[in-house]
């Protein structure tokens, strides 16, 4: 919130970005492990004005004291938690234990270690490095009051086929031909808010938003690609997106809203031909994968019993 400073509108906010901690779980008899790596970024706003305008630093929590309360806080979690529980905790102590902080938000990035097999069987202790990443924000306020936003980043997805673009806006810079046959694919990056308004509220079942978010990963690419044997068609990437949010948003009804970002990643096909004709035929087979320049299409959906 703006304060009035000397004459002027004054507002601030300070924190600590890009902490990252790895934390590994046993299993009680000792002989299964369990890790994740998160990248946590915090900011606080709390009334800390005369560390501004009076050279007073007495109410200032110091960015090395929230890198260490992370490695602090997440030794202390005995039992392996979901990112979204760990953003809650962190959250919650600094706008609990220090009195002049107002409101904390944490930005969490996990990085997606997964189990690995070995001769068909789960590694005890052995994983490798996936690709999407499971993110998280947790915004909560002195008073309790809570917004929860998780999310996919870089969900690589492709079809070779069911996918076209048709009937769009043609004037005299368009090329481009209309096609009900060609490849689609894009890199979703997926944002969705809970309703869960307090801390009060937020289910206590371990690893709930963990299943959350493979239970919406699931929704958004079976979406994506349709049913194994037949798939669905896409007559567009904007049509796709909007399937793919309004079946996130009925399947799940603690979800109040989701934003989905899905770039055209272009498949151009491929035409050779010398100055006697074409000698290489395009015929749904051979493309020129690019992704720059690509298209931005962008949406977001909220449930009309969403207040947000």
């Amino acid at each position: 919130m703006a304060k009035n400073v000397e004459g002027f509108e004054f507002e601030q906010r300070h924190g600590k970005e890009r902490v990252r901690v790895a934390r590994v779980w046993k299993s009680k008899d000792g002989k299964q492990q369990f890790v994740v790596e998160w990248r946590v970024s915090i900011n606080l706003l709390s009334d800390c004005v005369n560390s501004y305008v009076r050279d007073d630093n007495s109410d200032i929590v110091a960015t090395d004291t929230m890198k260490n309360t992370v490695y602090a806080k997440a030794k202390e979690c005995s039992e392996i938690l979901s990112v979204e529980d760990f953003a809650i905790l962190l959250a919650k102590h600094f706008t609990s234990f220090y009195s002049q902080v107002t409101t904390a938000i944490v930005k969490i990035v996990e990085k997606p270690w997964e189990r690995v097999n070995v001769d068909g069987q789960p590694h005890d202790h052995g994983f490798k490095l996936g690709s999407e990443k499971h993110t998280t924000e947790a915004i909560v306020k002195k008073s309790g009051a809570l917004q929860l936003t998780s999310g996919i980043e870089g969900l690589s997805v492709l079809k070779t086929t069911k996918s076209g673009f048709e009937g769009f806006v043609r004037d005299k810079y368009t090329i481009l031909p209309d096609t009900r046959e060609g490849m689609l694919a894009t890199e979703v990056t997926a944002l969705w808010r809970y309703s869960y308004e307090s801390l009060y509220s937020v289910p206590k079942k371990p690893l709930y938003f963990t299943e959350k978010y493979l239970d919406v990963k699931r929704v958004l690419l079976d979406t994506f690609f349709g049913s194994p044997k037949e798939g669905v068609y896409s007559p567009s990437v904007q049509a796709t997106l909007y399937q793919m949010a309004k079946a996130a948003l009925n399947r799940f009804p603690d979800i109040a809203s989701i934003q989905l970002k899905m770039p055209n990643i272009h498949f151009i096909p491929v035409n050779l031909s010398n100055k006697n004709g074409q000698f290489v035929k395009f015929d749904d087979d051979a493309y020129l994968p690019t992704d720059e320049p690509h298209g931005s299409i962008e949406a977001s959906l909220s449930c009309s019993r969403s207040k947000m």
